[in-house]
């Protein structure tokens, strides 16, 4: 295909592409962090669905450009937490159109990350958790209120703990 120099704006892009322009479409820098807020607002409610416990959403978007959100949770049995981690994969996808990025954990079952961009899912084992201690590692990072997102679910947060 041969493109002719007036069907191409600057450095070889289409000219109807360079007009739309790349920063017109993309979402602005708060769009974003609250997309990944209500990602690990979901992901959060899942968990709490499938009985994960102490569940926290950390909103890390402040201590790194890296990502805006942990969400993390802790499961009694690698059972339940491969099952929390496959339902919060599908319903993510069902609901938001979020596809999982990346996957590990599963075959040892004691930590199960899942990374969604902008949002990564930590769920534990008690004794993982305890042990990495992500809490402790971003404390300076500020907890989302789960309150609503797990009105009916009957899972209990950290904060319910102290």
């Amino acid at each position: 295909m041969s493109n002719t120099q007036g069907d191409e704006g600057r450095e070889g892009i289409p000219a109807e592409a360079g007009s739309r322009g790349a920063a017109s479409q993309a979402p602005s820098l708060a769009e974003q962090r609250e997309a990944s807020r209500r990602v690990a607002m979901a992901a959060a409610r899942i968990a709490a669905e499938l009985r994960g416990q102490q569940i926290v959403v950390l909103d890390v978007s402040e201590q790194t450009p890296i990502f805006d959100c942990f969400v993390i949770a802790t499961g009694t049995s690698r059972r339940q937490l491969v099952a929390i981690s496959e339902e919060i994969d599908r319903m993510l996808r069902k609901e938001l159109g979020e596809r999982r990025l990346g996957l590990s954990g599963v075959e040892d079952g004691r930590w199960i990350v899942l990374d969604y961009g902008g949002v990564v899912v930590h769920l534990f084992d008690e004794e993982s958790r305890a042990f990495y201690d992500l809490e402790g590692l971003w404390d300076d990072a500020k907890r989302l209120d789960l309150s609503l997102a797990l009105r009916s679910t009957g899972a209990l947060q950290e904060s319910d703990l102290s």
